[in-house]
This record gives structure tokens, C-alpha cells and sequence, in this order.
């Protein structure tokens, strides 16, 4: 279960429930978040299955740093999976606060990054709950051969993997995140995806167990050459929608290779969180404290410090300017810098075989 034990310290949430920051606000929220995510995917959950979540969670912290408490509705939303893949980590001292702010119960593996250029010096992570996942000690990064990709390059950003196992169920997920610039006598997305699914399907006959290819595709149809490239090594991969914000674009996926008969598809879905936090009517209420973060400009210097700073302000009544010319037009891209311009997608497995078994021996 996630932790709101910070919620009680009023060095960073002052008591109230008026204005973002204050702890009645972000507790109110954060009911909002419980109350849909029960009755998206808890409360019909089967027993015993597995759920397994993907986010591109946006510059995740690499831009300006995000409000406290948006680690709480992040870390309240992952909370629902099993185990989560997380894309776009810029920040290691990120996952470990939102780490914090989930119970001790979950752990996490992250790789080291993809240092400039294409790899955007990204990185990527694997959080799981070890009281329904079990890590099975192989973890690493997948290493194309020299020839397999235009120019002898590797992907771009590298993917990651492990290996897991929950109840039955044993597989190994790789996560990437794939290049969106495409650019001529490079590696394209369609390159990138059929490089890495081809290597996975392999990997996947010669060991006998499930691969499951998952993050964030940069493919914007699922008609298109690159979701082809994906499909045409073998995988099953379900269909999401749009994950995209807007709901345009089938970005993220999460797809399966050599998936058993009796690992059936329980349920699937994608969560909007901006019905239930930073919504559209909520807008007026982060003005100001957008307006801090921006004129001051020191996304870099004294994350904490900056935070109560801006909050002693406002609570003085100091006036902190307005630099946005149309606050309502820019607050829906805003907060995707607090949460993310890229849906959370999950899904849910059936992975207790047990029945299976036992008949098998009592039909000798």
C-alpha cells in the first residue's frame, strides 16, 4: 500500500484543503485516485493474477522538479500494479523519493543512462511489489551485434531488462523506449523495435519462456511499419488505444512472446489521471505556484528549498508575478510536467495454474 506518511509533516504540507500544497488538497486527491483506480482494476481483480503496468513517466525529473505532491498521485497509481516499467527516468534521487512514498514492500532495479544524443541521457526502471513478483537474479541491458542496425549504431537508448516470477508464471520483460526523431541514414523506429523484437522472440524459443516486450514504441498507429516490425517477429501485442494524452497516438505498449494457452488475458486499460487530479477545473489554483517556478527559474538549485521558499510567499501574500499570457491555454501542457503527457497502461494476467495441475495428476 502507498505511504502518505509525509502528508503530516507541515514543513511541506501545511494544514488546509484550499490550495495545492496543503495536505487536506492533496489527501482529497489522492481519494479521488483510490476511488477510480479500485474500480478500474482492484476491485475486479482476480485472485492470484498478476497485473503488470507501463509508464513514460515525462522528464521524469529532468526539467523543472515536480510539486511534492505529485510523487504521492504518481506513486498512488503504480500502486495498483504488480510490477511497473517505468520510461524516460532522468533522475535516480527521483525514484527514490517516489520509492518513499510507496510502502516497503516494493523495490525497484534502474539502468545506468543512455548518456546524449538519441538516449536524451535517459534511463529506465523496473518497480515491483515483492509481496506479488519475485525477482529471479538476471537483470541487464540488451547489446544489438554491430551489423544489425544502419550504421552500425546501437539503440539508442538501451534497452532493460529482468526476469520475474509470479505464482506459475515466469518471464522476462524488456523495456525500451524508442527513438522519436527519425532521421535519414539512422537507425528508424521501425529498425529499433524489429531489432529488439527479433532478438527477444529468439530468446524466448531457445529458453522456453514468456518475453514480454513493454514501454513506450513511439508508434503512432498500429498500422504502421513499426507496429508491423513488432507483430512480424511473433508478438501478440494487445490493443491499448490511444495512450497518448490526447488519446491520438498508440505509444505505449505492452507485448507477449510465447505466451501460454493458459496465461489467459484477464483485463486490460489505460488510466486517465487528469479526471482526477490537475483537472481542467482545478486550473486556476496552480497559477500562482506555476508562475514562481517559472520566473525564478531554478529548476536546479534547491529542489526542497526552493518548494518552501515559493510556499512562504504565498503564504505571505507576496506577489510573484504572472509570466504566462494565457494560463488557461498552457495549463493542459503544465501538468503533464507533473504527471506525464504519456497514459499509464496495465494489464492483467492469469498466472495460477494450480487446477490445471492437480487434475493433471488426478486424471493419472
Amino acid at each position: 500500500m502507498a505511504s502518505y506518511k509525509a502528508l503530516k509533516d507541515i514543513t511541506l504540507y501545511p494544514p488546509g484543503r484550499e490550495k495545492p500544497g496543503q495536505a487536506g488538497w492533496v489527501a482529497e486527491r489522492l481519494l479521488r485516485l483510490r476511488r477510480a483506480l479500485d474500480a478500474e482494476i482492484r476491485t475486479n481483480r482476480r485472485a492470484n493474477s498478476l497485473i503488470i503496468g507501463s509508464w513514460n513517466i515525462r522528464h521524469f525529473d529532468g526539467g523543472r522538479p515536480r510539486l511534492p505532491e505529485s510523487f504521492h498521485y504518481i506513486a498512488e497509481i503504480i500502486d495498483h500494479f504488480d510490477v511497473c516499467a517505468l520510461q524516460e527516468v532522468k533522475s535516480k534521487a527521483s525514484v527514490d523519493y517516489l520509492m518513499s512514498h510507496l510502502g516497503p514492500n516494493w523495490d525497484y532495479f534502474i539502468n545506468d543512462s543512455s548518456g546524449g544524443g538519441r538516449g536524451n541521457h535517459e534511463r529506465m526502471a523496473f518497480l515491483y511489489n515483492r509481496n506479488r513478483v519475485t525477482f529471479r537474479n538476471l537483470i541487464g541491458e540488451l547489446v544489438v551485434s554491430k551489423d544489425a542496425l544502419p550504421g552500425g549504431e546501437q539503440v539508442g537508448r538501451t534497452p532493460f531488462f529482468a526476469a520475474f516470477q509470479a505464482g506459475w508464471f515466469r518471464f522476462t520483460m524488456c523495456a525500451a523506449h524508442i527513438v522519436f526523431k527519425e532521421e535519414v541514414g539512422r537507425p528508424l523506429r521501425k529498425d529499433e523495435i524489429g531489432v529488439i523484437a527479433r532478438e527477444l522472440a529468439k530468446r524466448a524459443k531457445d529458453t522456453g519462456e514468456v518475453h514480454v516486450f513493454i514501454g513506450d514504441m513511439n508508434i503512432e498507429a498500429r498500422e504502421d511499419d513499426a507496429f508491423e516490425a513488432m507483430i512480424g517477429a511473433g508478438f501478440h501485442a494487445p490493443d491499448f488505444g490511444g495512450t497518448s494524452v490526447t488519446g491520438t497516438k498508440h505509444y505505449d505498449h505492452i507485448a507477449f512472446h510465447s505466451l501460454q494457452a493458459k496465461t489467459q488475458e484477464l483485463s486490460r486499460g489505460t488510466f486517465q489521471m487528469f479526471e482526477h487530479v490537475f483537472r481542467e477545473d482545478e486550473a486556476d489554483h496552480y497559477e500562482e505556484i506555476a508562475a514562481a517556478i517559472r520566473r525564478e527559474k531554478r529548476a536546479n538549485e534547491g529542489y526542497w528549498q526552493f518548494h518552501l521558499e515559493t510556499k512562504a510567499a504565498l503564504k505571505a501574500g507576496e506577489a510573484i508575478g504572472s509570466p504566462y499570457t494565457n494560463w488557461a491555454r498552457e495549463y493542459s501542457s503544465w501538468r503533464t510536467h507533473e504527471m506525464s503527457d504519456h497514459l499509464p497502461i496495465w494489464i492483467e494476467l492469469e498466472v495460477d495454474y494450480s487446477d490445471e495441475y492437480l487434475e493433471g495428476i488426478a486424471g493419472g
